[in-house]
């Protein structure tokens, strides 16, 4: 099993095929290394990401895959507040099916293309990565207070507002 970042597929791959998976299943452990977290940390718009790693439980289901775990990672960011550096702790349920027969495009509940006999819990890992990062993270204390305007000048839109009040529609 090749646990090495293939540039062709995603920044990080972890392919296991269908045969490489036993009758009892198979529990794997992975962890992406310094340089697959800064390839990802690029990919997903955010300052760093110092800690990666999942764990799954493939069990075959016939000529499918049903792939369950964990991703879990810290993620750095910054708050869309203060704009000061924060640390968001990821923690994302994995519940996949797979299944070679998938030829249309899957229903909600449906199982997901299997192609090539295999999986990549890289791939996967990556995927809920990205949907699990908050988009406008904020530090818990942070509170935002628009800024204050200045109300010396007209507005640009006063000449209508005083037209609209006008009897007959503004005509004088």
């Amino acid at each position: 099993m090749d646990k090495t970042a293939n540039s062709a597929t995603g920044p990080w791959s972890v392919p296991v095929t269908v045969e490489e998976i036993p009758d009892t299943g198979l529990h794997i452990e992975i962890e992406a290394p310094a340089a697959t977290r800064a390839a990802l940390a690029e990919l997903a718009a955010v300052r760093e990401l110092p800690q990666l790693a999942a764990v799954f439980d493939l069990i075959r289901e016939g000529a499918g895959v049903h792939v369950a775990g964990q991703v879990r990672g810290r993620v750095g960011q910054t708050c869309v507040v203060t704009l000061e550096p924060i640390e968001s702790l990821l923690d994302e349920t994995v519940d996949l099916r797979f299944s070679p027969e998938v030829t249309t495009p899957k229903s909600v509940e449906g199982p997901e293309p299997l192609v090539g006999g295999r999986v990549d819990l890289g791939a996967i890992a990556t995927e809920f990565l990205l949907v699990g990062i908050d988009p406008y993270p904020r530090k818990a204390d942070a509170k935002f207070t628009p800024p204050k305007g200045e109300d010396d000048g007209p507005h640009p839109f006063a000449a209508l507002a005083g037209l609209k009040k006008r009897p007959g529609g503004g005509q004088p």
